[in-house]
């Protein structure tokens, strides 16, 4: 081979992009859904399934209850391309052949939301000994709402709300005017929001892997601001909150918006933004989503930059999907 070829070759197997991997070299995600309070679940699954993928670091499947809940038309134009025929259903039904093998993939987000019925005891006891041992965990807006009488999994998601939560599921956490961590344990209802609106998202952990790197402060999409959420906040740690403003029948506190769990060896990341197609097509959102799934998946995440069409301190910044 002529010699001045090999320095053109070595430079060019340098520069080629992560998306040109192997299936085998990328991050295998599981997203988990069929049954929502929010109607745009089918769309919000075909949205993160795309920007997972677009990284070039994932690989995605989903798995679907055969029993879904407020699908309607985004159900069929968002299927999945397995052939299975899915029945959208009035209210919400138990699937007892819902069990994913969770143990085959790196991470699992959820993407279920309020009044999702109980799995089986079998589904619910695998993804509790896949976290435990060493799996992760991806939970988006609505799945902190589910299985409010699910110990273990109330303590994998840090924090929920409605579905039964109040002061026994857990305190209130928020952080004060100065920052610090408040545990508030008095009684009360487990979760609230007020009209959607548009809010600025303030990095608490700005070393931390996932949100290394990004503006201290970015405007968020139009979406719904979850506040008053309870749980048992174990090893749990707030990268991120969002100031609830009473014109908007906001607590006047600093409320969670970003965060990680420990959970025995697994690790979860927890974002209660992404009510429906418009917040989760946020740039901020779509960012620290794709950071937080290869955090859980791995425990670290690979230098990127920050996308030149991040969102600033006063401008939101939306991708069509």
């Amino acid at each position: 081979m002529n010699r001045l070829l090999l320095p053109l070759i070595a430079f060019a197997l340098a520069i080629v992009p992560a998306a040109w991997s192997t299936a085998d070299d990328k991050l295998k995600c599981l997203i988990i859904d069929g049954q929502n309070n929010h109607a745009a679940w089918p769309k919000t699954t075909a949205m993160m399934k795309s920007f997972l993928e677009d990284t070039g670091r994932f690989t995605v499947d989903v798995a679907r209850t055969q029993f879904t809940w407020k699908g309607g038309d985004l159900l069929k134009q968002y299927p999945l391309d397995d052939g299975k025929n899915y029945q959208d259903l009035p209210e919400p039904k138990t699937d007892p052949n819902f069990k994913p093998n969770f143990a085959d993939y790196d991470v699992v987000l959820s993407n279920f939301g309020w009044k999702a019925a109980a799995w089986p005891s079998e589904t619910k006891t695998a993804l509790d000994d896949y976290i435990r041992g060493g799996g992760g965990l991806v939970i988006v807006h609505a799945a902190d709402n589910s299985f409010g009488d699910w110990d273990a999994f109330n303590e994998m998601i840090g924090l929920g709300g409605w579905d039964g939560r109040n002061e026994k599921s857990g305190p209130y956490v928020y952080l004060d005017n100065d920052g610090k961590v408040v545990r508030d344990e008095s009684k009360g209802s487990g979760g609230a929001h007020g009209p959607q609106h548009p809010y600025l998202i303030v990095i608490r952990e700005p070393n931390h892997p996932i949100t290394k790197g990004l503006p201290r402060a970015w405007m968020h999409a139009k979406d719904e601001l979850y506040q008053q959420l309870r749980g048992p906040a174990n090893n749990m740690t707030i990268l991120a909150t969002a100031y609830a403003d009473p014109k908007f029948n906001g607590t006047d506190r600093h409320e969670p918006m970003l965060m990680t769990i420990d959970y025995d060896k697994g690790r979860v990341f927890h974002t209660p933004m992404g009510h429906d197609d418009g917040s989760v097509g946020c740039v901020g959102f779509i960012t620290t989503l794709v950071r937080g799934a290869e955090w859980a998946a791995t425990g670290d995440v690979k230098p990127v930059p920050t996308p030149d069409d991040f969102p600033t301190m006063t401008e939101v910044k939306v991708r069509d999907f």
